[in-house]
């Protein structure tokens, strides 16, 4: 039989880059880091649509809120059927799926003009596209190809994700008020492209496809496939809920997550540009700015990895909560001046998203890596019910009062909160084996 040249060049490509000491793992966290870049660019992009589509189709600042929350609602339920889908179809498959959803949710809200297909457009269709990208699909790919620096891969990946759609933002911002928020659609339509071609031709499932094992590790068969039939994949992600929910560990992870969603995703990315413009800064410098923090949470989320392969990651998780919360009520006082919101801007950017990779090491350290993604999938669906909360709240709270420092307070204070929890859980007696 002749081999197919799109599943032989990888095999190839991992034996050539093997004799010169490169693992094929790398290749194929390349191929992620892309692709989650790529969607990071479809998620950002709502933070510098809400004032114009206000402007084109006289819709209220809650109203585009709303359809917003849709979409980090079903980007954090897809979560662990994301997991699940992974495990039945293989990582390849499902992300070149995501990735036609989003494209085409994106090039048909080109031609939307009722509020009924922004909710179908950008809540439904990539809530569901996005949820199927978002960091289960890193932690998958970190703890099936990484047996080592599986922390600091968790940590390239999210800073992948979360500051890719910060540093789109200036971009965006300037297409959107030079040419129209369209030509900003169309420029991350070409993006996804882009990612779908490189996941077509690089990424595989296991190491094993391309006869390897996972970085740091020996070499195992790839598992045999399962039945993806609908009960299976339902039954993977609720089995694993059901084991998680039994234990303190998980409700303490999926609260904090719940209060990391709504202290980043859901307030400051979709709600910044409205928020500096309240204090007379036009987009393009709101934007500026949050690609600033983006810079910073690049650095903080690497070295968060990093640290999270090292020290324990209970305190870690404690002193990057407690240093956003502090952020936060700091900003009502800067009065958003240049130099204050630069300090504002460090220290809230370095810990953007560092708390992924001590939650990720946590779920993998107290529920052994085989179930690690199922159960964090579960965990980040907590994460995008705060961002939901935050997206929806935020934009109400500004509707009914004027003005969004009620809901800056609030999720301040709920850091604060997630420090004392999760330094109430004990260290885990024994680590699990990789």
């Amino acid at each position: 039989m002749r081999a197919d040249p799109v599943t032989q060049d990888p095999s190839r490509l991992a034996a050539f880059l093997a004799q010169r000491g490169i693992h094929y793992g790398w290749v194929v966290a390349a191929a992620t880091f892309l692709t989650m870049l790529a969607t990071a660019g479809a998620l950002g992009s709502a933070g510098v649509m809400i004032e114009p589509l206000q402007r084109e189709f006289g819709w209220s600042t809650a109203d585009i809120s709303f359809a917003f929350a849709v979409r980090l609602l079903l980007f954090g339920l897809m979560g662990p059927f994301a997991a699940a889908f992974m495990t039945l179809f293989g990582v390849r498959r499902v992300v070149m799926l995501a990735l036609g959803m989003i494209g085409s949710g994106i090039f048909g809200s080109l031609f939307m003009t009722h509020l009924w297909q922004l909710v179908l457009l950008w809540g439904v269709i990539l809530g569901f596209g996005t949820g199927m990208t978002a960091l289960v699909l890193g932690a998958t790919v970190a703890t099936r190809w990484f047996a080592h620096r599986r922390g600091l891969v968790v940590g390239l990946l999210t800073a992948s994700n979360a500051t890719g759609q910060l540093v789109f933002l200036p971009l965006l911002a300037t297409l959107t008020t030079e040419i129209g928020w369209r030509a900003a659609l169309i420029f991350i339509l070409c993006a996804l492209t882009l990612a779908f071609a490189l996941v077509a031709l690089l990424m595989r499932n296991h190491p094993a496809d391309v006869g390897l094992g996972p970085y740091g590790g020996s070499f195992q068969p790839a598992p045999a496939p399962q039945d993806a039939s609908l009960s299976n994949l339902i039954a993977l992600p609720l089995g694993a809920l059901k084991e998680a929910a039994v234990t303190r560990t998980f409700w303490v992870l999926f609260l904090t997550f719940f209060i990391c969603g709504l202290s980043t995703n859901g307030l400051i990315q979709t709600h910044w540009v409205a928020i500096c413009g309240d204090f007379g800064i036009v987009p393009v410098g709101a934007a500026g700015m949050l690609a600033l923090i983006g810079v910073f949470d690049f650095i903080g989320t690497i070295g968060a990895g990093w640290l999270s392969d090292r020290y324990d990651n209970r305190w870690l998780l404690a002193w990057f909560y407690g240093l956003r919360g502090l952020s936060l009520l700091y900003l009502p006082f800067t009065e958003f001046n240049v130099y204050l919101l630069s300090i504002f801007a460090v220290f809230y950017g370095l810990d953007w998203i560092a708390t992924v990779p001590p939650t990720v090491k946590l779920a993998a350290e107290r529920f052994g890596p085989a179930r690690a993604p199922l159960v964090f999938g579960w965990v980040f669906a907590g994460h995008q019910l705060g961002a939901a909360t935050a997206a929806f709240g935020a934009g109400t709270a500004r509707t009914e009062f004027g003005t969004y420092l009620p809901a800056l307070y609030i999720a301040g204070a709920a850091c604060l909160v997630a420090t004392l929890l999760i330094l109430s859980l004990k260290r885990a007696a024994k680590p699990a084996t990789a």
